[in-house]
């Protein structure tokens, strides 16, 4: 019997020293696995997470033809894969016309909302509407300061007064003296916001020049004849990539040594930086925007987080220069930066 005890004691420390190494190696190993498995999925376009299949809409002020948006797009649509979203997208740069796009939204009973702010009043009742749906709503981009009164969970984008110092900084940086700031869609607060900004910090003086965004070769004349007229304004600030390269075609044709500089960052711009025909760009991240739109909503149904505490969680301003260009080249070029 003390043989037979002993063999069973053999046996149970064989199997004891089994099954250690066997939890070992899941605990040394399983987490990368998993990790490895969730970017798997991700990549093949399937969801890393098995949450329900809920909506979420995004409604933005673009307008057609904007870059930037795209890329805001590309990262809300990245994020929606991984958090097994379905996501809705639609847009109009008419304030009215963008509250109906909400309402839209609203009757088809999303389970979540993205929307910009860039003209608040034609928003609220459309907010406030989702709201007493029972539907959360995340600002982007634009409307920071409304956000939080209007009954949004949180803002993510960039201080547009904040960005605009940024800008007046860095032209006092480069020596400039008479600035031309170029707003291309009128009744936009964040576009006010920028060249309140960038006069406020700039040394030299700043004016604004008003121009119809939705028609590039009036941008371009506009640009052009008060290049021609006033023959001291040393730099040219657009707020958005589009309009930097017919800011770069107005010096051009104007026979000005206006520096261009311009909000955003696209590859286009990239370019520009990279070969000296642009100065400096503003990039406020918008794939970040998009996609951290979407992974907070998936993280506000799936676990009552909210981020920021009350503040908007921003995602820019940073200055993009020649030296810079280089390394996110790929990444514009991709679609994400």
């Amino acid at each position: 019997m003390a043989r037979a005890r002993t063999g069973v004691r053999a046996l149970g420390a064989v199997l004891a020293a089994v099954l250690g190494a066997s939890l070992a190696g899941c605990s040394s190993t399983g987490g990368k696995r998993a990790e490895d498995a969730r970017k798997a999925q991700a990549a093949a376009g399937k969801a890393a997470v098995t949450t329900p299949r809920w909506t979420f809409a995004m409604v933005t002020h673009s307008g057609d033809g904007d870059t930037f948006w795209d890329i805001v797009q590309n990262g809300a649509e990245q994020a929606a894969v991984k958090d097994n979203i379905n996501f809705l997208y639609s847009h109009n740069d008419e304030g009215q016309q963008q509250a109906q796009l909400v309402q839209t939204a609203i009757d088809k009973k999303v389970d979540g909302l993205i929307v910009t702010l860039a003209k608040p009043d034609a928003m609220k009742d459309a907010i406030a509407r989702a709201e007493k749906a029972g539907i959360p709503v995340i600002t982007v981009n634009s409307g920071s300061e409304q956000s939080k009164a209007y009954g949004a969970l949180t803002h993510i984008g960039q201080d547009e007064t904040i960005a605009g110092e940024a800008v007046g900084d860095e032209l006092d940086k480069r020596g400039r003296k008479k600035a031309l700031c170029v707003l291309h869609e009128q009744g936009n607060v964040g576009h006010e916001q920028r060249c309140a900004g960038a006069k406020k910090a700039f040394g030299g003086q700043l004016q604004n020049l008003y121009v119809d965004g939705t028609n590039m070769p009036d941008v371009q004349a506009s640009i052009e004849a008060k290049l021609q007229s006033d023959r001291s304004i040393d730099s040219v600030v657009t707020l958005g990539a589009p309009f930097a390269d017919a800011a770069v075609q107005a010096r051009k044709t104007a026979e000005s040594k206006a520096e261009v500089d311009t909000f955003d960052l696209n590859a286009k711009v990239a370019a520009g930086l990279k070969a000296g025909t642009l100065g400096f760009a503003v990039d406020q991240q918008p794939y970040l925007q998009g996609y951290q739109a979407v992974d907070l909503l998936w993280l506000y149904k799936y676990n009552a987080d909210v981020l920021g505490g009350g503040r908007p969680v921003l995602t820019g301003p940073q200055i993009i220069t020649k030296t810079d260009a280089a390394a996110l080249e790929e990444y514009t070029e991709r679609g994400t930066r």
